[in-house]
């Protein structure tokens, strides 16, 4: 064997000896690749179910969202409806208040009139008989005068 053929069996065992050593890593290196597929297979596998359901959720919530605009929208009419009939109510309490104030002035007047007649009255006859007293009185006085001066 001459040297040529040795250093060609020797590189022919190094290379040997690197394709063994290097293969080792590429083994384990293909199950790990293998156990990231079956990973992201099971994501993908569990992702789309999850989508839908959260396709339905979101459905779900904009239906909710559309009946809660429908239920505030018929608040805001009966809100609308309310400030109509308090408006309304306002009004006829001014109204109410208004003819209060006419009819207490249109009966205040003549019952002023009355229970100043009636005062009136009173003191009229009260003087009338503290008149015909004083009158009686002097009558009196002068006939008792007349009778002592005879």
């Amino acid at each position: 064997m001459d040297a040529g053929e040795i250093a060609g069996l020797i590189a022919a065992g190094a290379f040997l000896m690197l394709v063994v050593v290097l293969a080792f890593p590429i083994l384990k290196l293909g199950r790990t690749i293998d156990a990231a597929t079956r990973g992201i297979n099971e994501v993908v596998d569990r992702t789309g179910p999850l989508l839908g359901n959260v396709n339905t959720t979101v459905e779900n919530v904009n239906t909710a969202l559309g009946q809660v605009q429908v239920s505030l929208d018929g608040v805001n009419l009966q809100l609308a409806k309310v400030d109509t009939m308090t408006e309304h109510a306002q009004n006829i309490t001014a109204n109410v208040a208004n003819l209060v104030t006419v009819v207490s002035a249109a009966a205040a007047n003549p019952l002023v009139k009355v229970a100043s007649f009636g005062y009136g009255l009173r003191k009229a006859t009260a003087a009338r008989r503290a008149a015909e007293e004083d009158r009686e009185v002097r009558t009196e006085i002068k006939q008792r005068r007349r009778r002592a001066g005879r």
